[in-house]
């Protein structure tokens, strides 16, 4: 496949894959659909603030992460020249303690050059830990 035939999901895919920071953080892509991304963060010791808690940067790196996977993942595959956050909020509801999470970001509203995305991040037993909304820009 040459590049004029992927998709918007196999280049936020290939993104992902090849991001360092990402990968520093251990972010992993567990699924990716039209307007639908499911990432995981597993806990290991750095990722935590204090002892074994999970540090709210980390957390608001998996919702922006996911949230960007899930504004490239177009429903008509198309494959956006650019994109970048243009606004965050992150509500933090639980404390994460030694656990993965995993974040599932669903795009609510796609525009001609915004994505508005929310993101839920939940534990092992599916509480909510955090909910983010996040405005990307995609062009």
């Amino acid at each position: 496949m040459d590049a004029s035939e992927r998709t918007g999901a196999q280049v936020a895919r290939d993104l992902l894959q090849h991001s360092p920071f990402a990968n520093h953080v251990g972010l992993r892509l567990e699924s990716l659909e039209p307007d639908t991304a499911t990432l995981a963060l597993d806990y290991e010791d750095s990722v935590a603030t204090v002892a074994d808690l999970v540090h709210g940067g980390a957390i608001s790196t998996l919702v922006d992460t996911a949230a960007t996977a899930a504004s490239w993942s177009t429903p008509d595959g198309s494959v956006p020249s650019a994109g970048t956050t243009v606004g965050m909020t992150v509500d933090f509801l639980r404390a994460a303690r030694g656990v993965d999470l995993r974040a599932v970001a669903r795009v609510v509203k796609r525009g001609r050059s915004l994505c508005f995305v929310d993101v839920e991040v939940t534990d092992p037993g599916g509480d909510l830990v955090a909910k983010g909304l996040v405005t990307y820009k995609v062009g």
